[in-house]
């Protein structure tokens, strides 16, 4: 059993993709989440979460009717606007949802660093963990002392750092990401997403390895969670690729603890049916 803990699916026609231009040739087209089962099937992933890819609350009634009408979709990570003045009521109801599992505001695209810290959010983030709503941290290095200071301040909040926080492993990035990563594994009960290395390397074999066993050996495997990033992964390696890359990083670990990041830790995480129902 393994659970895809992040992957995508979108219809360009719905116009709230800002960041999906035809720039991005290898990712720009539809992808239905039949496009994801048809990759990720064949490697035994048995069930995935579905992220959020546009900040508007539309696109996160599409992801939830994709959960309706495709079993595989075990979970929702949606969007909502924490800002508004009835973003808790906002949470609450989309909370009703079984398969909305967590929300995602996408920090990397806002210019003030420290938008997530500013107390008119505290509403709406104490909503979220009043729901049992994860937060997914879409960041960069240049975050991470931030939402350190988030998960201190709101210990009930469950939060998980996506993409391994997007180290620049093609320019060689090491610091100040790794000791982010580090403070944030020591310090919080934060997890971590084992997900989006291959885009964030390019396509040469191994690339990642430096950085992938830097966030095990943080984390370890109880809060590293396996997510394939797919469609996006596409703008550097397959999905194919990324399995078998995955499966070295974690050849040293136990089959219990393969387990674990592969499956168990995402459904612990995100509060996912147990296996043996999936």
């Amino acid at each position: 059993m393994t659970v895809d803990a992040h992957f995508h699916c979108w219809q360009l026609a719905r116009g709230d993709y800002g960041w999906l231009t035809p720039a991005l040739a290898p990712i720009y087209r539809d992808v239905t989440v039949s496009d994801w089962q048809a990759q990720s099937v064949p490697h035994g992933v048995t069930g995935g979460v579905l992220v959020q890819a546009a900040p508007t609350e539309a696109e996160t009634a599409f992801l939830l009717a994709q959960a309706d009408a495709h079993p595989a979709v075990l979970g929702v990570v949606g969007w909502v606007d924490l800002a508004a003045s009835n973003a808790p009521a906002r949470i609450e109801n989309l909370a009703r949802h079984p398969r909305l599992k967590g929300l995602r505001p996408m920090l990397q695209d806002i210019d003030n660093v420290q938008w997530i810290l500013q107390p008119a959010l505290a509403p709406a983030l104490r909503a979220m963990a009043d729901a049992g709503l994860v937060f997914d941290a879409l960041v960069k290095p240049v975050h991470l002392g931030h939402i350190l200071t988030l998960a201190r301040r709101y210990p009930r909040l469950r939060i998980v750092i996506d993409h391994a926080g997007k180290p620049d492993i093609a320019a060689g990035q090491w610091q100040p990401w790794s000791d982010g990563m580090a403070r944030l594994a020591l310090q919080t009960g934060v997890y971590c997403k084992l997900s989006g290395l291959l885009t964030q390397a390019g396509p040469a074999p191994g690339a990642v390895q430096s950085w992938a066993a830097h966030v095990l050996a943080c984390f370890g495997a109880d809060r590293l969670v396996w997510g394939s990033d797919w469609p996006v992964l596409e703008s550097a390696g397959s999905y194919a690729q990324w399995w078998a890359e995955t499966r070295q990083l974690l050849n040293h670990l136990s089959p219990q603890e393969q387990r674990a990041v592969m499956d168990g830790n995402a459904r612990r995480l995100y509060r996912l049916p147990p296996a043996s129902v999936a």
